[in-house]
């Protein structure tokens, strides 16, 4: 009983940290002709400087372990958007009375929270052919957010999110 206990401890915890990717692409893309990217100029982000850096700094190493090179005049540019947002809570606990007499009836019900909101994050990946100004590959993470980590947990969960993306670009065209 008491392992049972430890392994749904261990579920909660894991699952609230789990990042979640989808992605879209332009079915008519040949993605082999796109060898060399870049990111616009104009973009802003959205995350701090210091994770703006740092996530630049974890997707030219994941691109370049790819095969794809930065480039000054390339196939594709990238465009990296995030916001946070909150999620209402789900957990209520309901509280009811009511009664009943001589065809009347009557009743009161009170939903209390229980717990907080959780924050979190929601990063967009755009990769646009620079020459037909086309989306063509798009990826969006989404992460329960801790603000309260330090600067190394924050690279980590930059990895992971960047790790994530990337697996699924190229992508398997399904038959």
């Amino acid at each position: 009983m008491k392992g049972l206990g430890f392994m749904l401890l261990v579920l909660l915890f894991t699952s609230c940290h789990v990042v979640r990717v989808q992605t879209d692409y332009e079915k008519e893309t040949d993605f082999s002709n796109y060898t060399t990217y870049n990111y616009y100029d104009d973009m802003e982000t959205g995350l701090s400087e210091l994770d703006e850096k740092r996530l630049i700094k974890i997707l030219d190493a994941a691109m370049q372990a790819e095969g794809l090179l930065l480039s000054e005049e390339p196939d594709f540019l990238v465009n990296i958007q995030s916001g946070i947002y909150q999620t209402p809570r789900n957990n209520t606990v309901g509280v009811g009375v009511g009664g009943t007499g001589k065809n009347v009836g009557g009743g009161v019900s009170v939903g209390i929270p229980i717990g907080q909101s959780n924050v979190q994050q929601e990063i967009h990946f755009d990769f646009v052919d620079s020459q037909k100004e086309m989306l063509i590959w798009q990826a969006i993470s989404k992460n329960y957010l801790n603000e309260n980590v330090t600067p190394v947990e924050r690279e980590k969960k930059l990895q992971e999110i960047v790790e994530k993306v990337l697996s699924r670009y190229p992508p398997k065209k399904r038959k």
